[in-house]
């Protein structure tokens, strides 16, 4: 790991203000973990309750969000965190996604491991609660934090 980043605690606003930046907004917030470099947040992790609900079975967080600026090592070391964080909350199992085209080389580095790869739904679109398909056709990896 960079000795220069250290982890901070960081409010849902603020983790939330550098998502707006460098990402999209999740939900189903439980905590989040910044990274700073020099004073300055350079990453923000958000975990939650799993978007999937078979998944949410009360013992399983979900990181719905990670976001950096780029800056080397900062992702690994939030995923590292979060596995840290959840386990400190209570939780036994931590869970995350990555889409078709992402190495997961961040997850890899902080102890992560892929499950399975999910095949490409057709969205989330439902006439019952209407949706865009924003994420409709990509192929996703479902990875575990390391709980050896």
């Amino acid at each position: 790991m960079d000795d220069s980043l250290e982890l901070v605690p960081v409010t849902f606003a603020v983790a939330c203000a550098f998502v707006d930046r460098h990402h999209r907004r999740p939900v189903g917030h439980k905590f989040s973990i910044g990274v700073e470099r020099e004073g300055e947040l350079v990453g923000v992790v958000m975990g939650g309750r799993p978007v999937a609900r078979h998944m949410d079975d009360g013992w399983t967080l979900e990181v719905n969000r990670s976001a950096t600026d780029g800056t080397k090592n900062a992702n690994s070391m939030l995923y590292a965190a979060a596995w840290r964080a959840t386990k400190a909350l209570g939780y036994r199992r931590l869970i995350t996604y990555t889409q078709e085209g992402e190495s997961g080389a961040s997850l890899r580095a902080a102890g992560w491991e892929p499950l399975r790869q999910l095949n490409a739904r057709n969205g989330w679109d439902a006439l019952s609660r209407r949706r865009e398909n924003k994420n409709a056709g990509i192929v996703r990896t479902l990875w575990e934090a390391d709980r050896g």
